[in-house]
């Protein structure tokens, strides 16, 4: 996705070239599009045999079915337990946490404005 929305639109050949090394086969990649496609996050604009895909969605929805996916399947929806899990993991103190929540606090205010 990150490609495509760096692209704007692309074939398979235009995904692959973006990619590292080593670069993945065609037919991987283009699996990987047409399931993207079936789940609506891509569409395609078809030339004979060939298709040109480009991004259905932005990153904002898709970052949001992307967290709330890894949540449900990795922590059981709550999203407590992932800030925990962070937290533990990345050995964050209190102080590390208020500075957290004066983010979250402003980034909160900022929505409520627009």
């Amino acid at each position: 996705m990150h490609i495509l929305w760096r692209l704007k639109s692309g074939f398979v050949k235009d995904i692959i070239s973006e990619m590292p090394e080593p670069k993945p086969a065609y037919n991987t990649v283009s699996t990987i599009v047409r399931i993207l496609e079936q789940k609506g996050f891509v569409k395609h604009i078809a030339y004979g045999k060939t298709h040109e895909y480009y991004p259905a969605v932005d990153k904002a929805k898709y970052s949001k079915f992307y967290l709330n996916n890894f949540l449900s399947g990795y922590f059981s929806g709550s999203f407590e337990s992932l800030v925990s899990f962070f937290a533990k993991e990345n050995d964050l103190d209190v102080k590390d946490m208020d500075e957290l929540m004066k983010h979250v606090k402003d980034g909160l205010n900022k929505k409520d404005d627009e």
